[in-house]
């Protein structure tokens, strides 16, 4: 049997895409939270907002070029406003209320045709006296669209009505899109379990004398044969005993006999991604090492028993820190042990002694300790859960508490 096909028995793929009725479930709420914080509209900019409310899924976001818009009213159904070239893609979801322009265009590329829209969405808000026109301000958020056009799209609505705000929507979103589906659940669930049986057989494609370039490209091979869409993110180091960096791009640096290796991988199945780690010894590492990466993950383990509902994310961040200062962690240079996880590779919370956050069955969530147990030596350890009525559930499949030796 071919390890395709023994992967695909052990995991069931679910189905992609979402019904009709669950977008329009999400906008619901949508409209509810508008009218509750007094919002004529919301206008939506970036891929994964408008992934989420539209189902308009394609990898030409990765091209700055052309903006995109979906306004999201309080009174009747959402306005796509973008470029002709994502008419056709973008009527195969729900929206029926596609409005578009040539793009680029050098004088107006969508400006008025935008303007037009969000005018009329706040006429049609009047009736309830809403003005104000929501936009993502907050943390984690940006507006992908030129600052000029946006300045000038102020400009416009103020022309046409003074009273007419931008003001700071990402709260509403934010709430809403921390909590999954158990469609949105699955996703996760199937591309992290599908990169967990990669992680267990790691030692069959990854051997000392290959260098970090070798390493990664292996490594992203078995994931795509694995099922996974698309290994977005990956990124990892291996030195002595232990390693510092985590982020650089891979090396041609040689795997040597004493190295911990780590690896930590945000792969992706329909748009959503799974965001975890695991380290490995080769040959006789240090027993500093195997020590520290018992503190990660007792950490967890701890993380984990605190990740429940009515619990914060300050919970959790105190729940693994403890753990770590007994175990003498020198420091923390990431800044936090965890967030969530989604249609992006981090999301809100982030779990730290200041985001009180409180957790809520259906969020999706990383449990990522991490300590510096030796002068210039990391050991970082992360797994994905989701938080249910009775406390929490392993999305990935739970790293050993022993780090594996390759011998």
């Amino acid at each position: 049997m071919s390890i395709t096909s023994s992967i695909s028995q052990a995991i069931e793929q679910p189905e992609r895409g979402f019904s009709r009725q669950e977008f329009k479930q999400r906008f619901a709420i949508a409209q509810n939270k508008m009218r509750e914080q007094k919002l004529a509209a919301i206008l939506l900019t970036t891929e994964h907002d408008i992934h989420y409310y539209s189902g308009y899924f394609t990898q030409f976001w990765q091209s700055p070029t052309r903006p995109w818009y979906l306004i999201l009213p309080s009174e009747g159904l959402p306005i796509a406003v973008i470029p002709k070239i994502g008419v056709e893609c973008m009527a195969k979801v729900w929206l029926t209320d596609i409005r578009s322009w040539s793009s680029p265009d050098p004088d107006d590329d969508g400006v008025d045709l935008l303007s037009e829209a969000l005018i009329e969405v706040v006429a049609r808000a009047k009736g309830s006296g809403l003005n104000n026109i929501g936009i993502q301000a907050g943390r984690e958020t940006h507006l992908r669209m030129p600052l000029v056009d946006f300045e000038q799209t102020k400009t416009n609505l103020h022309s046409h009505d003074p009273k007419i705000q931008f003001v700071n929507a990402s709260p509403v979103m934010r709430e809403q899109r921390m909590l999954k589906s158990p469609q949105e659940i699955a996703k996760v669930r199937y591309v992290a379990q599908a990169v967990s049986s990669v992680f267990e057989r790691l030692f069959e494609f990854v051997h000392p004398g290959m260098s970090e370039i070798e390493i990664f490209r292996a490594f992203k091979i078995q994931c795509l044969t694995a099922g996974v869409d698309d290994v977005a993110y990956l990124v990892g180091a291996a030195d002595q005993n232990g390693y510092s960096d985590i982020i650089s791009p891979a090396s041609s640096r040689k795997l040597q006999t004493s190295d911990v290796l780590i690896l930590d991988t945000g792969c992706t199945f329909d748009g959503y991604y799974c965001d975890f780690d695991r380290n490995y010894a080769f040959g006789k590492a240090d027993p500093s090492a195997h020590d520290a990466h018992q503190a990660v993950w007792q950490a967890t383990e701890q993380g984990f028993a605190a990740a429940k509902p009515g619990n914060s994310s300050a919970d959790l961040f105190n729940a693994m820190n403890n753990v770590l200062q007994k175990a003498g962690a020198l420091g923390d240079s990431v800044g936090r042990f965890g967030h969530g996880l989604g249609l992006q590779l981090t999301e809100p919370p982030s779990h730290t002694s200041w985001d009180n956050t409180i957790l809520k069955p259906g969020m999706v969530i990383t449990l990522e300790p991490g300590m510096e147990f030796a002068p210039g030596k990391l050991m970082v350890h992360e797994e994905n859960i989701v938080i249910t009525e009775t406390g929490a559930e392993y999305l990935s499949k739970r790293a050993p508490a022993e780090m594996p030796v390759y011998a």
